[in-house]
């Protein structure tokens, strides 16, 4: 993986470009990353569906729980699937949809200074290896373009939207990703 700094695209992945993003505000820094986890159909795996909701492209007749959610408008930049191979869906240099209502470190809206990637997987359920391998190269290819995202500047959804997001939940193994980073002490920090 290596990435384009002229489009924030990166190079030796997967691209599925989606419609849903924005602008980042004038004078935005990209300076956090956000680790979530989605599946569609809850709980499956490898079915496509995760694609097809960022495109906006999701067959609301494929599943009951798809009239619920397609028409949301939501992307990451990043998705990791069960194997480990990445798809991108936007920019790192424009606003995903992601994290919605949310802050860090008293800083609110979370999309105007963060890159956010989704882990195929549930609150429930122990990652693979492969996406932790994947998960590690990818976020230190994002810490070289963007050295503002320090090791402290990685948290879960569930940390910047407490009460409104549980992932990547209580499986997610945070000393085995971040130990494989920086040697700073991670932090949740909330809104004060």
């Amino acid at each position: 993986m290596q990435i384009d700094t002229a489009s924030g695209w990166l190079r030796g992945i997967r691209h599925c470009p989606s419609a849903h993003f924005n602008a980042r505000p004038e004078g935005a820094d990209i300076s956090l990353l956000v680790i979530h986890n989605i599946s569609l159909p809850p709980g499956q795996f490898g079915t496509g569906c995760v694609q097809q909701f960022f495109s906006g492209t999701l067959d609301r007749q494929a599943h009951p729980y798809f009239a619920e959610i397609a028409e949301l408008r939501v992307s990451a930049h990043f998705l990791i699937e069960r194997d480990g191979a990445v798809t991108q869906f936007v920019s790192c240099w424009d606003r995903a949809w992601h994290a919605g209502q949310s802050c860090f470190g008293g800083r609110e809206n979370c999309n105007d200074f963060s890159l956010g990637i989704e882990l195929e997987g549930t609150d429930d359920e122990p990652f693979a290896e492969a996406q932790y391998a994947s998960l590690i190269a990818l976020t230190r290819v994002l810490q070289q373009a963007f050295p503002r995202i320090t090791r402290t500047r990685i948290t879960g959804h569930e940390h910047i939207a407490p009460g409104r997001k549980t992932d990547p939940g209580p499986c997610f193994d945070w000393p085995h990703y971040l130990d494989q980073l920086t040697d700073t002490a991670p932090t949740d920090e909330g809104c004060t």
